[in-house]
């Protein structure tokens, strides 16, 4: 008997823990600045409350209905360590909305961001990079190969076409600049100024825009090793 309940239950165990998953503490800024604390879906199926804005869910406490929270609705929100912020379409072009969340993925005074974007042309293909590559890092500094294997959730394709990921930077989401191959070391540099071992890496040209959450995470890294040495 047990053997043929054993597969069943652990179905439900995975099933259980895909359900969960997609629900991790964190919290949103409203439009007044007030921080709310809770539970966020970052990828909810179904319509918005608003049309052509993106949406992320919202419950207070875990047994809590879920709620709607359309981009206008919101200034941030954060989940884990990443944070996302509201912005408007990035051009004609790239957005599959008029209003879409925008991830943090370094802040400093000259800002990392990351996006979805679609409808790629020619001139704009410099700035969009493969989502799935390894963060791999030794002690020394950047390791491992471009393997992949790290899922970056931004939400959810809600426009037509492919999607791809693009990276900007800019002091707020007001003109937000590209990061092409060109312009990659410099802006980087730039933003990673106050962890000398990442400008390191950077100047040792053995790093590329393909590399660049291998980079990213190596910077997060020092910025543990320095916190905790505080």
């Amino acid at each position: 008997m047990i053997r043929h309940i054993t597969p069943i239950l652990l179905l439900s165990l995975l099933s259980f823990s895909a359900i969960a998953q997609k629900w991790q503490q964190g919290y949103f800024y409203d439009k007044r600045g007030v921080k709310n604390v809770g539970y966020v879906n970052q990828t909810p199926s179904g319509k918005g409350p608003i049309k052509n804005e993106a949406f992320i869910e919202f419950k207070e406490y875990e047994k809590d209905k879920p709620m709607k929270l359309s981009a206008s609705d919101m200034k941030s929100y954060v989940v884990g360590r990443d944070s996302f912020v509201v912005s408007v379409s990035l051009t004609d072009d790239w957005a599959s909305e008029q209003m879409d969340f925008i991830r943090v993925a370094i802040n400093a005074p000259l800002k990392l961001y990351m996006a979805k974007v679609g409808n790629i042309n020619a001139r704009q293909k410099a700035v969009s990079v493969n989502p799935a590559l390894s963060t791999g890092y030794g002690s020394g500094g950047l390791g491992g190969g471009l393997g992949g294997g790290v899922s970056i959730n931004l939400g959810r394709n809600r426009g037509g076409g492919g999607t791809h990921i693009a990276y900007l930077y800019g002091e707020s989401t007001n003109g937000m600049k590209a990061i092409t191959e060109e312009n990659f070391i410099d802006v980087m540099i730039e933003v990673m100024g106050d962890e000398p071992a990442a400008v390191e890496q950077l100047r040792s040209g053995k790093v590329t825009l393909r590399d660049m959450e291998k980079i990213i995470a190596y910077y997060h890294k020092l910025e543990d090793e320095r916190a905790r040495r505080r």
